[in-house]
């Protein structure tokens, strides 16, 4: 008994979770006495509120390690001295917090001494780039999500980190993985009520983090206090653009249309001591900018190729919104403290979100689109055991599911599906007048974690971290083609299941990692070095011979591992100025789409490449990056930071052609075949709140560059006709953005007012110049046009029986801006295609124009909300 249990706390001690994130934060610093500067020994110094404090050593210095982030008041004491009180200590989760302190000595009837801290321009202990986005920053912020909070981060281009592709980039709740196994993104969000901290790191990060290669969001949420609090917002809005010809059903103000209503209420909990409870429920709804029109329905039909045309139309006329965002959202955390202390957190958040995404060809008949549904669920168990003042553990168990499913109608054997021949028969460059989409898809993907983390400050300059984590996933998807023909007598039937056009599978992989990592922090230098291990077992089988399908005997796919090794620097070359170098090796595992994709091997066989196959026996994806930087106090209200960095990429995934019955048919299998690299330069300026306002304004300077920007070009190069060449050589990344600049100011006037506004503006992303399906110029040659963008939010306060309301606007697009997203390949324009001279007037009910207006090529439009909260 004994030696198997002097191995499991081995194991917990030199092991780090493929999921894990800090969420504490640690306090240090020195107590000296105010007239002579000699060290204070034996001082208390404790966090008020909590149960968290240290005394001070020979040295005067203390550390106080596991400290939730937050703001506190750190109260010092000391016999023959007046206490000490500083308030406004902020704490981030991971870094150190100086608080040093001078006592004085007790006079007769002496007063408390209070000081107000300032946070420090400068984090010493910074080894790489990152962000820290406060809760009530981002309640003063033009922003309605996370995301979007992220997307304002430097070096980040909707959802791409550095250059990376969008699937890499670690989400975390409260330090646990919230990533969708099957597609690698976010499966469900915290709202931003419910947000303490967000820590976005887009440079190398430490050992403890890993299944990521560009960056980690890590999402702190609130905890409850030790009063009955709350707060109940709402708004309303809608978009409102004069761009009419393009977006439809938006040139008036219609607050119907976006709708908020959100709740938050925490405390103590009764009858347990130091314990607490956090509950936020948000409802909202976004019919969005892209609105079709109910001119047909799908049960419609029509023939232009009659003479007269024949055309029927039952439609309604009205107005439906084509990307509606509708979602609820419940967060629910119960803390509660122990023995001592030991601290016991169980959390859950459960989000219902429907939309769809837009169809252009559906714009006369959108109830012939399809619908996505999503239901989330995460569970959590957090147990942190103190051992004294310098060690905790902590062991947490894990519970993600997330569903998502896409159809037009639910039921498969609806009636109103209609004969997929509706769809095949509409003459070029039209709208659909009738028919339905065919295809059903569905999917569940299921993780269940459980780690360890142990984290010791063994000296006052070594803060040791260590742990080991285990994922169990289970994934299960569906997806079919509704039959309805001749043979079904025209009703609806699903497919038999043994052919291509009904696809099935369930899967359940395994994850584990462990990592050691050691933060050392002396006078004039700060280390964070540590070593991760990650392993994989795919548990699928892969064809020997790829090439002799279906004949082809199987085998099971390989586990995968990996070490990595992550060293980061921080030198302080004055008390205002640090220089941080950092590299890293980082490795994750392909999102799971790609490795079961048809793992039946079901091959249509068809004319051209027709099919794309699984393949779980996917190398693991490898970033290695380095990062030089330069933190630099310029004045007393204005900081400086200029960072350099590099990545190298490979394995990524891309596919390759095969053939099939001996090459009677071809069908293309994913495979680790692209690369590139990222370098680029960050200068950012932050100016601290003084006079009434603050700002901050970033610059970044990047080129992306790789063989192929999507996992899919080599197959979509051979859907052309002829099959184009795919690039051997680097090009620029879809998202490659060579100039951002980001921008934020705020202004705030006492407690009774405050205003925000954001501005966005960078050059244009790469596109393809072609005509038709031809490339007439190199992949990614051209630039669309630069954008630019402003939000703004207002916020006036007022007191009303002594509880405070806020009155708030809030304008997205102040300036109503026609940023291109997307364009035309013959002319590089969202709004103009040489098609409109070249082809000939189409068969049907509209004209050129009305179809090659494109509102999905454009940036959302002006977008207003005007809102009220309460605050108890």
């Amino acid at each position: 008994m004994l030696p198997r249990l002097r191995c499991a706390l081995l194991l917990i001690m030199l092991g780090v979770s493929a999921a894990t994130a800090g969420t504490r934060g640690k306090i240090a610093g020195r107590v000296i006495d105010a007239g002579n500067g000699q060290p204070v020994i034996g001082a208390a110094v404790v966090l008020e509120g909590t149960t968290l404090g240290a005394s001070t050593d020979l040295d005067g210095g203390y550390v106080i390690i596991n400290v939730p982030p937050g703001t506190y008041a750190v109260r010092v004491t000391s016999v023959g001295y007046s206490p000490t009180t500083i308030r406004n200590v902020v704490v981030s989760a991971d870094l150190t917090t100086a608080v040093d302190c001078k006592l004085g000595e007790k006079a007769i009837q002496a007063q408390e001494v209070v000081v107000t801290a300032q946070q420090p321009f400068v984090q010493k202990d910074l080894t790489s780039t990152e962000s820290r986005i406060s809760g009530d920053q981002i309640q003063t912020l033009p922003v309605e999500d996370v995301q979007s909070v992220v997307n304002l981060q430097a070096g980040v281009v909707d959802g791409h980190f550095r250059g990376g592709r969008s699937g890499e980039v670690a989400y975390m709740i409260d330090g646990l993985s919230v990533n969708d196994a099957y597609s690698g993104g976010a499966a469900l969000q915290v709202e931003n009520a419910a947000v303490q901290e967000i820590q976005v790191i887009s440079g190398t990060f430490n050992a403890e983090y890993g299944q990521a290669m560009s960056g980690v969001v890590n999402v702190i949420t609130k905890e409850g206090g030790d009063r009955l609090s709350g707060q109940i917002t709402s708004y309303a809005g809608s978009y409102w653009t004069s761009h009419t010809d393009i977006f439809w059903n938006t040139g008036k103000f219609a607050p119907s249309r976006i709708y908020n209503l959100e709740g938050v209420l925490s405390g103590p909990i009764l009858l347990l001591p130091g314990s607490s409870f956090f509950l936020n429920s948000r409802l909202y709804n976004n019919d969005g900018y892209l609105y079709g029109q109910r001119i047909y329905r799908p049960g419609d039909s029509s023939n232009f190729s009659a003479t007269p045309w024949r055309v029927q139309s039952t439609g309604d006329e009205a107005y439906v919104p084509m990307s509606p965002d509708r979602r609820w959202t419940l967060l629910g955390k119960l803390s509660l403290r122990l023995f001592g202390a030991d601290k016991l957190n169980l959390s859950g958040l459960s989000q219902w979100q429907f939309g769809r995404n837009y169809e252009h060809d559906f714009r006369l008949e959108p109830d012939g689109a399809y619908r996505n549904l999503r239901k989330s669920l995460d569970g959590a168990l957090e147990f942190t055991h103190v051992f004294g003042e310098s060690a905790f553990l902590t062991a947490r168990g894990s519970y993600l599911t997330s569903l998502y499913r896409q159809f037009v109608f639910s039921d498969p054997y609806d009636p109103r599906y209609i004969d997929p021949l509706r769809l095949q028969q509409r003459p070029a460059n039209t709208f659909y007048t009738g028919g339905t989409e065919m295809w059903q898809y569905e999917r569940e993907a299921r993780s269940i974690g459980a780690k360890a983390d142990l984290t010791s400050q063994i000296t006052k300059e070594h803060l040791i971290k260590a742990g080991i984590e285990m994922r169990f996933h289970r994934m299960w998807r569906h997806d079919f083609q509704v039959r309805l023909d001749a043979t079904t007598n025209y009703k609806p039937e699903l497919p038999p299941p043994e052919g291509p056009d009904n696809l099935g599978y369930l899967v359940r992989p395994l994850e584990a990692a462990a990592y050691v990592q050691d933060k050392m922090e002396f006078d004039y230098l700060i280390v964070n070095v540590g070593l991760r291990y990650d392993y994989f077992k795919p548990t699928s089988v892969v064809p020997t011979n790829p090439d002799a399908l279906p004949n082809s005997p199987f085998e099971n796919a390989t586990p995968k591992s990996q070490l990595s090794p992550r060293l980061g620097l921080a030198y302080p070359i004055t008390d205002r100025g640090v220089i941080h170098l950092s590299y890293g090796e980082f490795f994750q595992i392909p999102p799971f789409e790609f490795l079961y994709e048809d793992p039946g091997f079901k091959v249509m066989v068809s004319g051209g490449v027709s099919t794309v196959q699984g393949n779980a026996d996917l190398k693991p994806q490898q970033t290695t990056a380095y990062e030089i930087g330069l933190q630099q106090q310029l004045t007393d209200d204005i900081g400086m930071d200029v960072t350099l960095y590099y990545k190298d990429i490979r394995n990524l995934i891309d596919t390759e052609i095969r053939d099939y019955l001996n090459g009677a048919a071809q069908y293309a299998r994913y495979v680790n075949r692209d690369y590139g690299n990222v370098k680029g330069i960050v200068l950012s300026f932050d100016k601290r709140l003084s006079d009434n306002f603050t700002a901050s304004i970033d610059y970044t300077y990047q080129i992306a560059r790789g063989n192929a920007s999507d996992p899919l070009s080599v197959f979509l190069d051979n859907q052309t006709s002829p099959p184009r060449e795919s690039p051997k050589s680097l090009v620029a990344l879809n998202w490659d953005r060579t100039h951002s600049v980001n921008l934020s100011v705020s202004y705030v006037m006492s407690d009774n007012f405050d205003a925000s506004l954001i501005g966005r503006a960078g050059s244009g992303l790469p596109y393809t110049p072609s005509q038709a399906s031809y490339r007439v110029a190199g992949v990614n040659s051209e630039n669309k046009p630069s954008f630019y963008n402003v939000d703004l939010a207002a916020n006036k306060y007022f007191r009303i029986a002594g509880e405070r309301i806020a009155v708030f606007v809030k304008v997205y697009n102040l300036f109503d801006a026609l940023n291109e997203l997307d364009v035309f390949g013959d002319t590089g324009r969202a709004g103009y295609t040489t098609s409109l001279i070249t082809d000939p007037p189409p068969q049907g009910v509209n004209t050129l124009k009305e179809y090659f207006t494109r509102p999905d090529f454009y940036s959302a439009p002006r977008q207003v909300l005007v809102g009220m909260s309460v605050t108890f």
